[in-house]
């Protein structure tokens, strides 16, 4: 069954573009591009309630091995 988001597609693939184009700016290789984007997800974790925080990480594991 597809996952329904609250967020358009054009809305999404813009921000996407936008942090792409950042890391290609930057001239980031794929370890620091991954690093940056892997603490870039932590502080937006932290900024979640904490009791919320475990299922946050869940889910977003689960969906990060599903879409690879």
């Amino acid at each position: 069954m597809p996952i329904v988001s609250k967020y358009s597609n054009e809305r999404v693939e813009k921000i996407i573009q936008d942090l792409l184009d950042v890391l290609v700016k930057e001239s980031a290789a794929p370890d620091l591009a991954l690093m940056c984007l892997g603490n870039a997800t932590t502080n937006i974790i932290h900024q979640m309630p904490e009791k919320q925080r475990g299922a946050i990480v869940t889910n977003f594991t689960n969906a990060l091995k599903q879409s690879i």
